[in-house]
């Protein structure tokens, strides 16, 4: 089990990461006492979307080349379409992805992010949510799709849009207390 208190979380994102579903959790991961850190493809910051036009900016803690599994107890992935559309598309942010849920950490995808999920190859036999548009991507990659707010399969976490977000972070902190999670690959 880890506290939350002492738990250190990654955020991984980039540009266009829709902005309630990266600063709502991080700031509720904060208030119970994580430590949260941005991972993002380059330094300096990223810039999220906010309903229909750009938002506000955050500052990156560290590269996703600097970035390691073993020094978080669980992984984040905010949504929007751009974010997780870039992110999928890069070797390093999928390597990472698999590295959490090899490791048995959790790992948090809200809305969009599932793709990433897909592109890792993790979601096969798999209870998951995400936004409506990409269900067929989630079934088509042999997921078990359910339309809830939060959905749980040992340790992997997924919900589908911003008011989602409170059962999102409530069930990101409860399974980081739970801590490390037994899982394997499905097979295709």
């Amino acid at each position: 089990m880890t506290k939350i208190s002492n738990a250190k979380i990654a955020i991984l994102a980039t540009d266009g990461f829709e902005k309630s579903e990266l600063f709502e959790p991080r700031k509720q991961l904060m208030d119970a006492g994580a430590e949260v850190t941005i991972v993002s493809l380059e330094s300096g910051s990223i810039k999220s979307w906010d309903e229909k036009d750009w938002g506000e900016s955050i500052a990156v803690d560290i590269t996703l080349d600097s970035a390691s599994a073993d020094d978080f107890d669980a992984l984040v992935l905010p949504g929007g379409q751009i974010n997780p559309d870039l992110l999928r598309v890069e070797d390093k942010a999928v390597e990472l992805v698999k590295a959490f849920f090899d490791a048995g950490k959790p790992i948090a995808a809200i809305c969009h992010a599932p793709w990433l999920l897909i592109e890792a190859d993790l979601v096969q036999g798999r209870n998951v949510t995400g936004y409506k548009s990409i269900k067929t991507d989630l079934v088509n990659a042999g997921a078990r799709f359910e339309d809830s707010e939060v959905v749980v399969d040992n340790g992997l976490i997924t919900s589908r849009n911003p008011g989602d977000l409170d059962a999102f972070s409530a069930k990101i902190i409860e399974e980081v207390r739970e801590g490390l999670h037994k899982r394997t690959r499905k097979a295709a």
